[in-house]
């Protein structure tokens, strides 16, 4: 599977949900370059399910073994290969899936794409078990660019319909955003932890599902950063967030909501604040014309709910081309947004940093 933001810096995540395990090779990161190892660890751990009240009951410890690019923990310019091995698989649960596409599930699709090759159990490489290799990748990409003074972090906007604060899209800082991107649930407003909790724990116990919206945010970058059209810095970081599995919508700014404004209340008018241009709003999120404006970078990224649960649902056999229903078993997360934080910012560190490298900044 390609991971290919198109400029200076190729990624390929491999593997499956229930193959010998995941990985990632990524090309372009130059020689010499110091890798914080502990930095790697710290956002795989972040991925992790943490409770399983709220997650899956697989657990994985992800540890992962570098087969080539970095020596002790330096890169030698050679591709950077790491791979992490499967370890607590149960491919027994996918037994009644062979010829029974999951609804909601891009089982079906891939069925008829690769035939026999399509291995079901677990998702195969369309899972969310290919998020972890990608966080691998954004984690390197993310100490790198924080050399630089910028900085990554998100939070969960909403689930279902419960509704954290947003961020502030003028005055976000660096410190915000650092504190967030350390939390398992990451939140603005901590009162909503409980009631976010106690509806997944609620929905699991119903074996349904719920969906939600990551709002990631971005410090630190100059004006001017990306290029029109095809690639924009928007057009590169949408292109990157619908590679993470279950994404279905992205947003700058006022996004969908400012379509209800008029121009006088949706434009970003300017002023000078200690010798430099900033917005009054921030309504456009950071980014006008594929180009960075200096303010916060502000995005939001919608993830459906999950394909996989306990209830009876219809759908066909392909094999005797007969309807049919089907009952998910196995272990699946009931929301995957408090785990799909970590994954959002690892792309947009991935997509933000080889933009940079692209037009010589690093």
């Amino acid at each position: 599977m390609w991971f290919n933001t198109g400029r200076k810096m190729r990624v390929t995540v491999f593997g499956s949900s229930h193959g010998l395990g995941v990985g990632m090779t990524m090309e372009g990161i130059p020689p010499g370059t110091s890798i914080d190892l502990e930095e790697i660890k710290k956002a795989l751990e972040r991925r992790k399910p943490q409770s399983s009240d709220i997650s899956t009951g697989r657990k994985e410890d992800d540890s992962f073994e570098i087969l080539s690019g970095i020596k002790g923990n330096i890169t030698d310019g050679s591709p950077i290969t790491v791979f992490i091995r499967n370890k607590d698989i149960r491919s027994g649960d996918y037994g009644n899936l062979k010829f029974t596409p999951r609804p909601g599930h891009a089982d079906y699709p891939a069925m008829v794409k690769y035939k026999e090759g399509y291995d079901e159990r677990g998702g195969s490489f369309f899972s969310g078990r290919m998020t972890a290799p990608l966080v691998i990748c954004g984690a390197i990409c993310y100490e790198l660019l924080k050399r630089e003074g910028i900085t990554i972090g998100s939070h969960i906007y909403s689930i279902e319909k419960i509704k954290d604060k947003a961020f502030d899209p003028v005055t976000l800082t660096k410190e915000q955003l650092s504190l967030l991107n350390r939390e398992f649930f990451p939140l603005v407003d901590k009162g909503k932890e409980k009631e976010m909790k106690e509806l997944i724990k609620s929905v699991k116990e119903d074996k349904d599902s719920l969906g939600g919206i990551i709002e990631c945010g971005v410090t630190g970058l100059s004006p001017g950063l990306g290029s029109p059209r095809f690639m924009g810095l928007d057009s590169l970081i949408g292109a990157v967030m619908f590679s993470i599995p279950g994404v279905k919508g992205v947003e700058f700014g006022s996004g969908f909501r400012g379509t209800a404004f008029r121009g006088s209340r949706n434009n970003d008018q300017y002023r000078i604040k200690e010798g430099r241009v900033v917005a009054l709003k921030n309504n456009a999120g950071g980014v006008l014309g594929g180009l960075s404006t200096g303010m916060p970078l502000l995005f939001r990224v919608a993830f459906k709910p999950v394909a996989s649960i306990g209830r009876e649902q219809k759908t066909v056999n392909l094999k005797t081309m007969k309807e049919t229903v089907i009952r998910v078993e196995g272990r699946h997360d009931p929301c995957i947004v408090p785990r799909a934080a970590s994954v959002v910012e690892a792309a947009c560190a991935i997509c933000l940093y080889d933009e940079m490298r692209y037009e010589g900044l690093l």
